[in-house]
């Protein structure tokens, strides 16, 4: 048995036992822990539900109109890029690729005319090359961050230069009557289907890869601001049944004037949304479709009639891969066969007569075409190349040439071209006017409908005091 000593007691007094130990310190309690447990108690009171009521409602509403803001912030912006930025850069690089194809086919038929070759053909191959060069600057300065566009920009802009230079060695050559003429020519024409023309079309490629991005995002459907909306909208609904069952009020007027703004922003959204959806699905499947489809047939009628003058040019010197046919000849059928598969396809997709009207037109253009160019072909092909050429090139005995069908052709795609453009940006831009304002107004809405929960949730607590 332990012995505990004590102090002896001073003389007449009373002995003081020791010290008791020290109390242990208190437990620390964290800020979180500090506040459940304030929430808990809160809520075993009716004010103290309705002012956690009245905050998850507010949060709720709030939280409604910030997921708004940001999806359609988002579709806005991608909406407005394929109006002004995305599809007129594909526009561009498609513009791109015409110009270098005319360039070539009109410098090849200034070749055939040699030293009568008429002021408006020199003029053209210029306003080609010199419509390339500025829609190449344009592009370099729009194309942002876009590593396959830059590429290619510098590509086209690099041999730009030497294919000019190839055609002016051309011209000069043939102009002196020397037949390294042709040879530069042909080199030159080289160049441009080896060159630059794959390198326009991966550029056109590469923009019009960015415009469908662009339109996938505009369309996408805002999910998660529906959700928070449908959410926040059934918790509104709940604590106006609570409010009526405690109370036997119908009507809190703060909740229903939340609802309201809830209800309001929530529409908006979903008919907003689904109006800029239709007009975008519109401007792709009536528009920019139409358009790859006409450009490409253009293409395939400006490369025909390279081939076309090209085979004049060779007489035979560049044979196809079968050794025996006349190259230039082979790729003249073969884009011929391109661009009656084009224009069919253009005249499907043709949705009203004002872009019916320029297909058919370019259709009856080919159809004259095919038949001068047979008779051209049968004539060079029997040697007289006297009587083929003004067939091809035309003068004033040979009106009706291939040439003068090749030239229906080509203006009645660039009208059924211009034609599509104008339907894409008018529905392109119906579908970035349905969103016009909805987020300034979700944002708006949400803050009155946040604060008319509170104000409703404020008047039920004033009845506590």
């Amino acid at each position: 048995m332990a012995i505990t000593s004590r102090a002896p007691a001073p003389e007449g007094g009373v002995s003081v036992p020791p010290p008791a130990p020290p109390a242990a310190p208190p437990r620390r309690v964290t800020a979180w822990a500090e506040g459940v447990e304030r929430l808990r108690e809160a809520a075993t009171t009716e004010p103290g539900r309705l002012r956690i009521i009245g905050a998850a409602l507010a949060a709720l509403i709030v939280l409604f109109g910030a997921v708004s803001v940001g999806e359609i912030s988002g579709r806005s912006t991608a909406a407005e890029d394929v109006v002004g930025r995305s599809q007129p850069l594909s526009a561009d690089a498609a513009s791109i690729y015409r110009s270098l194809a005319d360039a070539d086919t009109t410098s090849s038929s200034g070749f055939l005319l040699g030293a009568q070759e008429p002021r408006e053909v020199r003029q053209r191959y210029e306003k080609d090359i010199a419509n390339a060069s500025r829609l190449l600057v344009s592009a370099a300065a729009n194309t942002g961050g876009n590593k396959d566009s830059r590429e290619q920009i510098t590509l086209l802009s690099e041999q730009l230069p030497r294919y000019t230079g190839l055609i002016e060695q051309a011209r000069a050559a043939n102009r002196q009557g020397l037949p390294l003429g042709g040879a530069y020519l042909r080199y030159a024409n080289e160049q441009m289907t080896t060159q630059l023309l794959p390198a326009a079309q991966r550029l056109y490629e590469a923009e019009t890869g960015r415009l469908y991005t662009d339109y996938d995002d505009a369309r996408s459907w805002p999910l998660a601001s529906l959700a928070a909306g449908l959410f926040a909208l059934a918790a509104l609904v709940w604590a106006q049944r609570r409010n009526y069952r405690r109370t036997n009020r119908v009507f809190n007027h703060g909740l229903l004037a939340a609802t309201a703004a809830s209800v309001v922003v929530l529409l908006w959204l979903a008919v907003g949304h689904t109006v800029a959806r239709s007009s975008l699905s519109e401007a792709r499947a009536n528009g920019q479709e139409s358009l790859k489809v006409l450009n490409d047939a253009r293409i395939a009628s400006l490369q025909a009639r390279a081939g076309e003058n090209l085979t004049l040019v060779a007489r035979g010197a560049v044979l196809a891969g079968d050794g025996k046919s006349d190259k230039y000849d082979v790729d003249f059928t073969n884009n011929m066969k391109v661009l009656d598969s084009g224009l069919a396809t253009a005249l499907r997709l043709a949705d009203d007569a004002a872009g019916r009207t320029p297909v058919t037109r370019a259709s009856e253009g080919v159809r004259q075409w095919k038949q001068r160019h047979t008779a051209a072909r049968e004539a060079d092909l029997k040697g007289d190349y006297e009587a083929a050429l003004p067939q091809v090139v035309g003068d004033k005995d040979h009106k009706d040439s291939s040439g003068a069908a090749f030239d229906t052709v080509d203006a009645s795609l660039e009208q059924a071209v211009a034609h599509e453009q104008q339907q894409f940006t008018r529905a392109a831009r119906d579908g970035l006017g349905a969103l016009t304002g909805l987020v300034t107004g979700a944002a708006a809405l949400a803050v009155v409908g946040a604060a008319a929960a509170l104000l409703g949730i404020g008047r039920r607590l004033s009845e506590y005091r």
